[in-house]
């Protein structure tokens, strides 16, 4: 595909460390391919749902990550997760995401107060959410509410492993997680064995890790 100048590198190299927001700011010469870009969600499909819960108090620190509730993925992680988007809503189902883009500053953060590979991500290798190319998220119905899952978001305990077969999850949890895995691994994503919730891009290891401010990409109009 053709490409366009952007403000951050797609490419991984072990002998060019992670684009910095400083560096970033200086860099403005990529030439990064159409599917590499950041872009926000809302331009490939408006009807998925947000609930960018680190935006919020409402997560395992209990206090804002984020300055904007947004979702930013590669461009073409974006265009996979609207497919999905797309098949649930035949189904009568679709999206709520509670994650996307995580610069890596805040990968520090959640190292510092749990440092569980499990969970989250050593910063120095770093995470998945920091190349734009994971997602979590959730089913919701019809309406918009929240279809029963085997736990909540962010619940670092054995409930929310795809394996975990304890009697205080319902059977109806444990399909929408199936029908969940399901879809996203049809579109081409990976699943994350110890969080229903967390699903990664196929080809995630060909992006680097970056630590640019949500504002650098373009909001939808």
């Amino acid at each position: 595909m053709a490409g366009r100048n952007f403000l951050v590198s797609s490419a991984v190299s072990s002998a060019r460390p992670p684009l910095t927001q400083k560096a970033a700011k200086q860099s403005t010469s990529y030439t990064v391919p159409d599917w590499a870009r950041m872009i926000d969600i809302g331009s490939v499909n408006r009807n998925i749902k947000l609930d960018i819960r680190y935006a919020t108090t409402n997560n395992f620190l209990k206090r804002k990550l984020y300055k904007d509730a947004r979702c930013i993925l590669r461009a073409g992680v974006a265009q996979k997760l609207a497919q999905v988007q797309e098949d649930l809503q035949k189904r009568g189902m679709g999206l709520k995401v509670y994650d996307c883009y995580r610069p890596l500053s805040v990968t520090k953060q959640m190292w510092e107060a749990l440092p569980d590979g499990r969970y989250v991500a050593n910063p120095v290798r770093g995470s998945r959410h920091n190349r734009g190319a994971a997602v979590d998220l959730t089913l919701v119905d019809s309406k918009g509410k929240e279809l029963e899952m085997p736990s909540g978001f962010d619940d670092f305990s054995e409930r929310a492993w795809r394996t975990y077969a304890g009697k205080d999850v319902s059977e109806k949890a444990r399909k929408n997680s199936r029908i969940l895995e399901e879809v996203m691994v049809k579109y081409g994503f990976i699943s994350l064995p110890t969080e229903w919730w967390h699903f990664d891009a196929k080809g995630w290891e060909g992006f680097s890790l970056l630590d640019v401010p949500f504002g650098a990409v373009p909001k939808v109009k």
